[in-house]
């Protein structure tokens, strides 16, 4: 197998971030040195991926707190807490996002001096967990999949979108390696194609060979027979299993149970907000319409046209047949299996 990528790297006291929107021509790596620049990283999508972005928040809450150019030794704690607000505000809809700068925020309330260094090692710790949750969840996903299995993925769920490794694609990982899946394809997934341009380019890396579709031929390969498992990730699973993830998600599960293929979310207990009962509260990132209307720099559609681009959507727990986390696995998961899964923690 090839190497395994990491898109986000602390190394010699500098954060590095793989520049995602020049894949797969070009790999280069940003030095974000302000909290300011990790924010507009995350906003632009130099990183994405759920886990990525909560792990790329927790080093810019470090970068914020060692920029002490000249200012009064105890201006430490505004500054981090200016940093934490703007960090929070990079992506409403990746529940991580929040969960890792709550656990950045009581590091730096158990602090009475500088906290570079205890921040630090939280934003370690939490990059760490990432990449051991993942291999767990590859592990327990895999585990249900019969020798033999098709799958189909959405987006981009691998290394390149956690800390490494990876949650749906995690799942693809060890299922390829124990012989269990026989063959892969990706959806393009439209506007960005994270598919094509990277799920396509992780997997090949590693020697793990695939099949690209555009995101229309998903329903009729289902139609084929030639699928049995469709697993993706989630950005934000609410207390009854809906799950937010990205757009197509839902279009994929209506037509995996129409043609009864199963179909398999996979995240860390960390993108799980008990807080919200349904879908129906998580709010829903749209973004610039000039996404749809151009694809790199070649213009697809009129400039003037009008465009709605919503990145995620609301996937009802009644499509789901299973849920994977570190934790565990919740089939046909609804609010009493999901309670039973978060308190096992």
């Amino acid at each position: 197998m090839g190497h395994e990528v990491r898109a986000v790297e602390w190394r010699d006291g500098r954060l590095w971030l793989l520049d995602q929107r020049l894949l797969p021509g070009q790999e280069a790596f940003l030095e974000p040195t302000s909290a300011a620049d990790v924010a507009r990283a995350i906003t632009d999508m130099v990183v994405r991926g759920a886990p990525a972005i909560g792990i790329t928040a927790a080093y810019g809450v470090v970068l914020a707190a060692a920029q002490r150019q000249g200012e009064d030794p105890g201006a430490w704690r505004a500054r981090v807490e200016r940093a934490l607000d703007l960090l929070g505000r990079a992506r409403p809809t990746a529940v991580n996002l929040v969960w890792a700068l709550t656990r950045m925020r009581r590091r730096l309330d158990s602090c009475s001096a500088e906290p570079t260094e205890w921040l630090l090692e939280e934003a370690l710790r939490i990059h760490e967990e990432d990449i051991a949750a993942n291999r767990r969840m590859g592990e327990l996903g895999a585990n249900l999949l019969r020798p033999g299995t098709c799958v189909l993925t959405h987006c981009n769920t691998g290394a390149l979108a956690t800390g490494g490794y990876g949650t749906a694609l995690g799942v693809v990982r060890s299922g390829y390696r124990s012989g269990r899946i026989e063959q892969i394809y990706a959806d393009e997934t439209r506007p960005w194609l994270q598919g094509a341009r990277l799920t396509a380019w992780e997997l090949l890396r590693e020697g793990i060979p695939l099949q690209l579709i555009v995101d229309g031929a998903a329903p009729y390969l289902m139609s084929l027979g030639r699928v049995q498992w469709v697993i993706v990730g989630a950005d934000r699973i609410t207390a009854n299993g809906d799950v937010a993830n990205k757009i197509g998600t839902y279009g994929l599960a209506v037509a995996a149970r129409h043609h009864g293929v199963r179909f398999m979310v996979v995240a860390p207990a960390s993108t799980v907000d008990m807080g919200l009962a349904s879908g129906a509260e998580i709010p829903i990132e749209a973004r610039d319409g000039a996404e749809i209307r151009w694809v790199g720099e070649q213009q697809i559609a009129p400039a003037e046209v009008a465009a709605w681009n919503p990145v995620f959507d609301i996937t009802p727990a009644g499509l789901i047949d299973v849920i994977v986390t570190e934790r565990g696995v919740v089939e046909e998961p609804d609010a009493a299996g999901m309670r039973r899964l978060m308190a096992t923690g």
